[in-house]
This record gives structure tokens, sequence and C-alpha cells, in this order.
């Protein structure tokens, strides 16, 4: 197992914001609370711990006890679990959906990088306890992006009718799944191992919540990994206030879009639009938008009509049937979670960074924000290949355009470079330029006219040569270019579509022991594992 890293910006994968914010640009400083260093977590503690009271602790614990009822629980994640009653205990989280088998594998790094950090955490705090948790998006209702992943470039995916949360979705229908994966893996000892993990989560399990808990359990509860579910009527009670303050003030709607014409400003896109009310109403079936017209609450699609009165009422009385929507789920997790710091990719923080004033304004401690680690695989035999084509991984992050030309200029022994040349016309040009000067107007733009004409030829020449050399080359490059292909589907990030089980089956339960020595998740950078 090798280890490389790249900074993010020379991948070409990563927005400016994400770019800018690991650089700790100064404009964009308003925008977050602490850089995340290690030595900043002291500070974030001492802050989150005077927001979040022994009651709240205890109605976590409660909460989670219960969730976790059915579940086989490790004694690291039931000592984490207990742990959390006591008020020098904090938690790292990331959240995610409940893709199928996991979605993409970057889902495994997400989980990593807080159980690594917490565990870094403890090493450097001995006074405190840090717990790794993974917040599950059960309120989702988007189904069509999670019910499906990709295996050896198939889409493997769950089609059924849906509506309303998909974490209450039974899981009907996914024995037929089950035969197809079972062709597709092959009969090896890690490929009954998949196929015994998918069984006993999704056959065994009547919702995709449960199931989804289920594998996470599995994969990382020696870990002491703590799943936890928002979607639960105690929880959601100390959120109220906040909901209520929603739906009166529009409080969020005014803040956050303040915020964001400032990121605006210095160039930076929104990630996600506020609304009026940034609030669902969710009953079984159906998670649909809460809308305010004119003093009437309607919920979006139905014929449910609330009043003012009528909805306060509903509120106290359920506050389960409340579920706030992607700029609100965060202020959620920070009001029941004694959280340090939220780790995510760079669309999840790019919408954390519109929040900062808002939770200001609600007096909610504003967590640190760490990008989560982004890793490339590259399995031995693969690497043998770019050894033997004298070709660096690193290279491979290049458009496939851009990298047959590189390859083939590499290749060549011929200088396949007009620079020389362009920079001698121009020179020559240059004299006539001061000659043209001295006659008349006419003259001068002959002059230029012809300069760009010879340019142009010099151009078309030298895309002619890289055309003929890349066809001399055409077998070596071609070999270059699979390899990309397989590393980077459809030129895309592997991580962003390829599932764990593609590595699974070749590394089976070590696979996790790699990525966990892997993924540093304060070292600011790139990882490429040579597997």
């Amino acid at each position: 197992m090798a280890l490389k890293h790249t900074s993010y910006q020379q991948t070409g994968y990563f927005s400016a914001l994400i770019n800018d914010y690991l650089a700790e640009k100064e404009t964009l400083q308003p925008f977050f609370n602490r850089f995340p260093r290690i030595e900043n977590f002291e500070e974030q503690f001492y802050e989150k711990k005077d927001f979040f009271s022994k009651k709240k602790r205890e109605i976590l614990v409660a909460s989670l006890i219960k969730q976790y009822e059915g579940f086989e629980v490790s004694n690291l994640t039931q000592q984490n679990i207990d742990l959390l009653s006591n008020d020098n205990t904090f938690t790292i989280t990331t959240g995610h959906q409940l893709n199928l088998f996991t979605g993409p594998i970057y889902f495994l790094y997400k989980i990593i990088s807080v159980v690594n950090l917490s565990e870094d955490l403890n090493k450097k705090y001995s006074k405190q306890h840090f717990v790794p948790i993974y917040w599950m998006a059960t309120e989702d209702h988007d189904f069509d992006e999670i019910n499906y992943f990709n295996l050896f470039g198939n889409k493997m995916d769950w089609s059924r009718e849906s509506g309303g949360a998909v974490g209450e979705l039974d899981t009907c229908g996914l024995n037929k799944l089950l035969e197809s994966l079972k062709s597709k893996f092959g009969t090896s000892e890690n490929a009954k191992k998949l196929i015994d993990l998918f069984s006993k989560s999704y056959l065994n399990h009547d919702n995709l919540s449960d199931a989804t808990r289920y594998i996470a359990n599995e994969l990382f509860s020696e870990y002491g990994l703590v799943i936890i579910d928002g979607n639960h009527r105690e929880l959601k009670e100390e959120f109220t206030p906040f909901a209520q303050k929603e739906l009166l003030d529009n409080k969020s709607f005014s803040i956050i879009n303040e915020t964001t014409n400032r990121l605006e400003a210095i160039d930076y896109k929104k990630q996600v639009h506020p609304r009026k009310i940034n609030l669902f109403y969710i009953i079984k079936g159906i998670r649909e938008r809460i809308i305010d017209d004119q003093g009437i609450y309607k919920i979006n699609n139905t014929a449910l009509v609330f009043s003012k009165d009528e909805i306060l009422v509903e509120l106290k009385n359920h506050p389960e049937r409340f579920s706030p929507n992607a700029l609100l789920r965060p202020l959620y997790q920070e009001v029941v979670l004694p959280n340090l710091c939220y780790v995510g990719g760079g669309g999840e923080l790019a919408y954390w960074f519109q929040l900062k004033d808002y939770f200001k304004s609600v007096e909610v401690t504003f967590p640190i924000l760490l990008l989560r680690n982004s890793l490339l695989l590259v399995p031995q035999k693969i690497s043998k290949k770019l050894e033997k084509l004298n070709e660096s991984v690193e290279n491979l992050f290049l458009e496939t355009c851009d990298l047959e030309k590189k390859h083939a200029k590499d290749l060549s022994t011929i200088n396949i470079n007009f620079i020389p040349q362009r920079n001698h016309l121009q020179q020559q040009f240059k004299d006539l330029h001061e000659l043209a000067k001295q006659t008349d107007v006419s003259f001068l733009g002959a002059v230029k006219a012809q300069e760009k004409k010879q340019l142009n030829g010099l151009d078309k020449l030298e895309k002619r040569l890289l055309k003929a050399e890349k066809r001399k080359f055409k077998d070596e490059i071609g070999r270059l270019i699979t390899i990309q292909k397989y590393l980077f589907p459809e030129q895309k990030l592997q991580e962003r579509t390829i599932n764990f089980s593609e590595f699974y089956l070749d590394y089976g339960e070590n696979l996790i022991g790699h990525l966990k020595k892997a993924i540093d998740p304060l070292c600011h950078e790139f990882t490429i594992l040579e597997l």
C-alpha cells in the first residue's frame, strides 16, 4: 500500500469556493467559524459546552437507546452512547442519504473521516471525549437519487413506487435485486459476504432506515460509530422553538438571502435557495413544503390547510410532522447534538457557508466545517500498467484530450512545441510594426493581418504534427485512456460512481482497514491510495 497526495486545486474537480476555503482566503473568513486545525477544537468545545444542556444530553441518549433497539451494539458504540450523558463528551458528525447499498464509495470515506478525527481528538484532548456520528438523511424524499448503485458499469436499481420520507419506505422488491447481484458478485468468499450483508440488511428489515442502520453498523460498529435518525419525535421536540420561529417570522429567509448575496458579491455561487418557510410537513407517504399564503398555511400538493393557531397546535402536538429542508437540517443537527465539527463534501460545505449569520441570529453554535477526505483507489495491477507506460497517476486527472496531447508529446522525439517559432515570428513583426507606424494606418493594418495569418498557420502546423504523432503512438495512448476510463468513469471522480463492493470483492474485510490507515481528516489534500 502506497500513499500520495496532490492538492484539491490541481485535480481540477473542486470548486473555487472549496479551494479558497482550504487556502483560508481572507474574503471567506466571515462565512465560517474556525478552520479545521486540531488546536482550534479546544475553543470550539468550550463554546459548545455552554450551549448544550444536561437535559439535551438526556434526551439524546434516551433517543439513541430507543433507536438501537433490536440491533446488535458493539461495546465501543454502547460506551460512546453512554458517554454522551457527560458534559465533556462531544460529537464529530457526517450525514448521508440512504443510498442503496451505501451508493458511491465516498460514503465510506465520510464515515472513516469522522472516526479518525474522533480518535485524533481523543489522543489530543484526554479530558474530553469525542464520538463519531453518522446522521442518516431519513427524511429526504427524492427516491430517484438513492434507489440505485453502480456495479461494474451497470446500474443496479430498485424499481418501485415511492412517496414521503425515504426512511419509512418498506424494502419490498429488493429480493429480486439480490438475485441479480448474486450473478454479478460471483461465488468467492468475499462475494458471499457481500450477498449476506445485502440480504440481512434489506430482507431482514422492514424499512430503508433500519436497513441502512444495519449496514453502517456492520461496517463500522467496531470503531464506535453512533448512527442517528433525526426523524424521531423526542428529538423533534427539541427543535420545536426553532420550527415555530420559522413558521412565524421567516427569519431564515431574510438572513440567509443576505449572506448568500454577500457570497455572490465575491463571485461564489449559491448552493441552495432559501424559501420563506424552510420546513416540510411529513406524514406517511407525504413530505411536502409548507407554504404561507397570507397567514394560511398550505401543504403543497395536498388539500391540507392550517390557520396560524392550528399549525402551532399541530407543531406542539405532533413535532415529528415538521421536517427541516436542506438549509434547516444543519440547524436541527446542531440543536440536538453536542457537535463540534461537520464533515461533508464540497456541495454540502457550500450551503453551510450560507448559514453562519443565521446560526448567530438564533444563538446556536456554528460548527467547524471540514471537507471530507477524497480518495482515488489504484489497484496494484493498474499501478504496474502505468509504470510500463511511464506515466504518473496524477496526470490522469487531466481531461482526456489533454492527457492524449501530453502523452504524445512525452513519447515523441520531435519537439511539438512551436513557442520558439512563435516568439521569433512575433519579434520579426515587431520590427515591421515600427516600420508601419512611419507610413500610414492601412499599412499597419496589413502588417497585423499578416502576423495573425502566420501565427494561425503555425497553430495549424503544430496541431497537424501532434495529430500525426498521436496516430504513431495510437496503441500506447489507447492503453492509457483505457486506464483513465477505469479510474475516472465518465470523466468523474471514481469515488462518486463506484460502489464499495467492487473493491470489497478483491480486498474483503481488509478494505476498510486500508482506507482507515490512508485517511487523515486534517490533511487538506486529495489522497491517492495504491492498493
